[in-house]
């Protein structure tokens, strides 16, 4: 007899979710211009997961037959103990897919661990290749670190790379040519996504700096053909062939082209929390649940399996009022 298949985890409107994004910490060594306010109060530790929590519901996930999980932050590699966590989900069996976000300023020292623990894909943040541009919109960063962190996961064996630009109006959009150059010669993927009205940063106008994906890909298009796939790594991502090259162009649109319809994600937070969607608050609180009922994997399935029926249909983003959310996007998990 062949082995039974996992539960799947169902919402109300038939979807299927298969893909959990964990923050692992809400702390960063950045301090982006749209991710964060620039004095950041961050969660006391005992309010965020403990790592082992973390493989713990991650590991009840996998056996509800979420089989892709992208670990996020903050910045997830200034964790203490992170190599250890992405080891002990790496071997979890019935997960196909292990990847991480993160800003590339630890990732020449951890690359070659991550890829022995499973990682064979990463995301890495990067929204400018000009040193100063890059040091005004992260207010703190060093390009070159970055820089060194995409060659040493090239180096490692990644089996893709990508890079994620977030596109700011009279900040970076004369910007967007040499980033897609900048991936084309290294045959890297990168993917341009609209701001997320995520938190209130009171130096920062987002009205004012959205720049659509449709003029991202108009600008493009005046360079190079973007040839229309069907091809998904299992997020928002709206993918085109830079030509008849390796690289590929993805566009998140949560503005101009809402992706809601077949959303099959959730994200743990940082402090714990199940978010059912990036733009609302429907949540259920896991850390309570494992801390109340330690070692009891019963109860924490089927809260899991419970949270299922209040996911939203979808998010409904509108840069022209204050954001109705108020957790920044470093506390929701980039």
């Amino acid at each position: 007899m062949s082995p039974t298949p996992p539960p799947a985890l169902v919402d109300r409107f038939g979807r299927r979710v298969n893909y959990l994004r964990i923050s692992i910490t809400d702390r960063c060594d950045f301090r982006c211009v749209y991710c964060m306010s620039e004095d950041m109060q961050f969660l006391p530790r005992n309010q965020v997961l403990t790592l082992e929590e973390i493989q713990q519901i991650a590991q009840a996930f996998v056996a509800l037959g979420v089989d892709k999980i992208r670990i996020t932050g903050g910045e997830p590699l200034i964790r203490r103990g992170v190599t250890g966590l992405f080891r002990g989900l790496g071997s979890l069996p019935g997960l196909e897919e292990l990847t991480l976000t993160t800003n590339g300023s630890q990732l020449a020292r951890h690359a070659p661990a991550l890829r022995a623990a499973g990682v064979r894909r990463i995301n890495i943040s990067l929204d400018s290749l000009r040193p100063e541009r890059f040091r005004r919109i992260t207010r703190v960063g060093d390009l070159q670190r970055v820089l060194d962190g995409i060659e040493a996961a090239r180096e490692a064996g990644m089996e893709r790379v990508k890079i994620n630009s977030v596109i700011l109006k009279g900040r970076n959009e004369d910007e967007i040519i040499d980033l897609v150059d900048f991936c084309r010669d290294r045959g890297m993927d990168i993917s341009f996504i609209e701001e997320m009205p995520l938190g209130v940063n009171p130096d920062h106008d987002r009205a004012e700096v959205f720049y659509s994906s449709d003029r991202v890909r108009s600008d493009i298009e005046a360079h190079y053909p973007l040839i229309p796939t069907t091809e998904s790594t299992g997020g928002p991502s709206r993918y085109f062939r830079l030509g008849d090259g390796p690289t590929r162009v993805g566009f998140i649109s949560p503005h101009s082209h809402n992706f809601c319809g077949d959303c099959n994600r959730v994200r743990l937070t940082a402090e714990g929390r199940l978010l059912l969607c990036l733009g609302q608050e429907h949540s259920v609180d896991l850390r309570r649940v494992v801390r109340e009922h330690p070692g009891d994997s019963r109860a924490l399935t089927q809260a899991i399996i419970d949270a299922m029926q209040i996911k939203p249909q979808g998010h409904a983003f509108d840069l022209s009022v204050k954001p109705v959310i108020l957790r920044h996007m470093s506390v929701t998990g980039g």
